[in-house]
């Protein structure tokens, strides 16, 4: 679901109805919330507060300022507008609406699923001092806000097999490079990613990452002409790429890919394996456990990713969660992640999410390493991962 509409509206308050909540309140104030403005349609000047009231029976009502009502152009004619001025009127209006209630907010208990924490705690005192008990709509926000259509669906797979068909074609040109007196630099290869997804009308706001041997130890990082690096014999070359099509319906796809150039010494081979092996644990663990039929959580995934890299003994040099969301709105979605690491990730895997799976190992000053999948559950709950081919060794170019 995107927007709410009439004909969506019974679904989600079937949904509100089954986990015990009188109704779902949404909050935004200058674009705090994105969960708000989308399930609302919300858009123009965002300068005042909003609440958007979508009870479990009944009729939606939006609580809006006098001089915004343009940017509710989307809001059904036949739902509910109340409009205020003073904040004492604002007041007035939220404790009618949900004293006595059980109402869900973009609250997360503890900050434990940050992604979803978005409503300011003066906002969670003032709903609480109106009378009314406030759960997390985490779970409201992955069945509403983050599922993939089949639309989506089939974006990424396009795009999943755009980027490693990008990804191979740079490394055979770092490879054939790195062996003639004009080696290739990190932020050479960058820019040429970035033409070819011009070229297949991809785009991206940044990225991508480029990194060789040393710097791909560091995770987030980032290749400049102001420090330039060639690629020479002997490197580990990392690529992680990520893009999405402009049109509406598109979807992110996100992968990491590794390679050496010229044959790997023991040391890379057993960490690039013990990455692999911990990646495809993480995949297993989900399929076994959707199988069974018994919900499932990333943070289990992300322990068993975890499990297989600290038993080959390098545990302390995993310092990230093993995946992120993915969604139309975000590369780095606010559906469930695979993370049992940085967040208390608690939200079931339901039909239609996506993800990336990608642990990685890494040794400041020495070596790093990461292999990146996607992944989405289809509609019967089983899992696919893209692209079609994924990385089973390591590269040599």
């Amino acid at each position: 679901m995107t927007m709410l509409t009439p004909a969506s509206l019974p679904t989600l308050q079937a949904a509100l109805a089954d986990a015990g909540l009188d109704g779902w309140l949404l909050y935004d104030f200058r674009g705090l919330n994105p969960v708000a403005t989308a399930l609302t349609g919300f858009e123009g000047m965002a300068t005042r507060r909003f609440f958007a009231w979508i009870p479990a029976q009944g009729t939606p009502v939006a609580i809006t300022h006098a001089i915004e009502q343009g940017p509710w152009k989307h809001w059904p004619a036949t739902w509910t507008t109340v409009v205020y001025s003073a904040w004492g009127e604002m007041e007035s209006a939220l404790a009618t609406l949900v004293r006595g209630q059980r109402v869900a907010m973009e609250y997360s208990p503890g900050d434990a699923v940050p992604v979803v924490d978005r409503v300011p705690a003066g906002i969670l005192d003032l709903v609480r001092a109106s009378g009314a008990t406030v759960a997390t709509s985490a779970e409201l926000v992955t069945r509403f806000f983050a599922l993939w259509s089949p639309a989506e669906i089939a974006s990424h797979e396009r795009n999943a097999e755009t980027l490693r068909t990008i990804a191979l074609a740079a490394f055979d040109r770092i490879g054939a490079a790195a062996r003639t007196a004009t080696p290739l630099h990190e932020h050479e290869v960058a820019a040429w990613i970035r033409e070819r997804f011009a070229a297949e009308g991809l785009v991206v706001d940044h990225g991508p990452i480029v990194a060789a041997t040393e710097n791909a130890a560091n995770p987030h990082y980032a290749p400049s002409v102001e420090h330039p690096r060639v690629f020479r014999e002997g490197d580990v070359v990392l690529i992680d790429l990520f893009a999405t099509s402009p049109e509406s319906g598109a979807m992110w796809a996100d992968q990491t890919w590794m390679a050496h150039i010229g044959a790997p010494s023991a040391r890379a081979l057993e960490v690039w394996e013990a990455v692999r092996d911990a990646r495809d644990a993480a995949i297993a663990t989900l399929r076994e456990r959707l199988a069974s039929g018994a919900p499932v959580i990333g943070g289990e995934a992300d322990d068993a990713a975890r499990a297989v890299i600290t038993a080959r003994g390098f545990g302390p040099a995993f310092t990230h969660r093993t995946g992120h969301s993915i969604d139309a709105r975000g590369l780095h979605g606010m559906g469930p992640n695979i993370d049992n690491l940085e967040t208390r990730e608690t939200r079931r895997l339901l039909p239609g999410v996506g993800f990336s799976i990608e642990p990685g190992i890494y040794l400041t000053g020495e070596i790093g390493m990461r292999s990146e999948v996607n992944a989405y559950l289809t509609a019967e709950g089983s899992l696919v991962v893209t692209p079609r081919e994924i990385q089973r060794e390591l590269y040599v170019v």
